[in-house]
């Protein structure tokens, strides 16, 4: 039997498909140890803080933990990509800080709306709560002197919307850089079409129409769950100063948007069996916020709203910017070279002209 010929040879190693090669990084030498020993550091260092400090209430404080969390996760990595991740994550805490701000003046001092907003709560379900809004029902059947399971529960589910969406997004970062872009986009959208509201719609919770006699007694009960066991959260230092601090700005319920944004962005990537689970977060969310005396659920109802517009003119545009990009290459990209230099040539000599090879021909052919 003849052996193949050379030049077949050499076309099959060229034709045939080959395997990928590897991009995920080599496993750790030392078996994993030395990422369980950096989490343990910083999972006592958190706990620390925590009942020293607080709970990371402030979106800046809470980046720095869970910066710190993926230093410790891939402790074995170069300090460039440590650096790499604050280079890309400050502009979004400036934007927080900047959010903050705005925030703390959007009310201008005028009196912020509230009756349209009982009204709105009593027509939907004043059928089923003897024509009070459902803070109010809520707490006359759940709220009681001392505290229940489900104080301690909702307390935990209204502090998960200061890291659930920051989290979501450092693992994004950490596992793809080109759908955290896309991330980031639809949030900045989300609290920027928020922010707007504040200023053209000052809407007032209803414990502070409780406190106006516009309701009966609501009772501000948000983070009860954790003075019960001695905690409290670290809180924004801006509004530590009242700089930033707006008790009006209800409409939309940006902690149910938040909620469900994290939710619908990552449902399409999820298994189906774990659906229910993640659209509870953002009802436990809107029952944590309707319950404490936070939030209308008119309100959220809006920011539900306003997240899927968001989506949708998002995704719209990110859509026209990439037709817009293959319509319109990028200028001023130089044109290939006509002659390439035969790197074997001296830079003084002109090339020498290539002589046409001549394929070879197997003699069995």
């Amino acid at each position: 039997m003849p052996y193949p010929s050379l030049t077949l040879t050499a076309m099959a190693v060229v034709t045939d498909p080959q395997p990928p090669a590897r991009t995920d990084p080599p496993a750790s030498p030392d078996g994993g140890r030395r990422r369980v020993v950096a989490m343990t550091v910083w999972a006592v260092a958190f706990v620390a803080a925590w009942l020293a400090i607080g709970l990371p209430t402030d979106p800046a404080y809470a980046f720095v933990w869970i910066w710190l969390a993926t230093i410790a996760w891939n402790s074995e990595r170069p300090w460039r990509s440590h650096l790499r991740f604050a280079r890309d994550w400050v502009p979004v805490v400036l934007l927080f800080v900047v959010y903050n701000l705005s925030r703390g003046f959007a009310d201008n001092g005028a009196t912020p709306h509230a009756m349209e907003l009982i009204v709105a709560d009593r027509f939907m379900f004043g059928w089923a709560t003897g024509g009070e809004v459902p803070t109010v029902w809520l707490q006359q059947h759940l709220y009681h002197p001392q505290v229940h399971w489900w104080d301690v529960a909702a307390s935990w589910v209204y502090f998960s919307h200061f890291v659930v969406a920051l989290a979501a997004a450092a693992v994004l970062w950490l596992r793809d850089r080109h759908r955290w872009a896309a991330y980031m986009r639809r949030w900045g959208f989300l609290c920027a079409a928020g922010l707007v509201t504040y200023f053209l719609y000052p809407a007032a919770p209803p414990w502070w129409a409780a406190q106006n006699g516009l309701l009966t007694e609501v009772a501000r009960i948000s983070t009860r769950g954790w003075k019960a066991f001695g905690m409290h959260g670290a809180g924004n230092v801006l509004n530590a100063g009242q700089i930033a601090s707006n008790p009006v700005a209800a409409m939309p319920s940006l902690h149910t948007a938040w909620a469900l944004f994290v939710v619908l962005f990552f449902l399409t990537s999820t298994r189906r069996r774990w659906w229910p689970l993640l659209l509870a977060y953002p009802l436990a969310m809107t029952f944590t916020l309707v319950y404490s005396g936070e939030h209308y659920v008119i309100d959220v109802l809006v920011g539900w709203a306003y997240v899927g517009l968001t989506f949708l003119v998002v995704g719209l545009a990110e859509r026209g910017w990439a037709a817009w990009r293959a319509r319109h290459p990028k200028a001023g990209t130089p044109p290939p070279p006509e002659h390439t230099a035969d790197p074997e040539t001296p830079p003084n000599e002109p090339p020498s002209p290539r002589t046409p090879t001549t394929p070879q021909v197997p003699a069995d052919h």
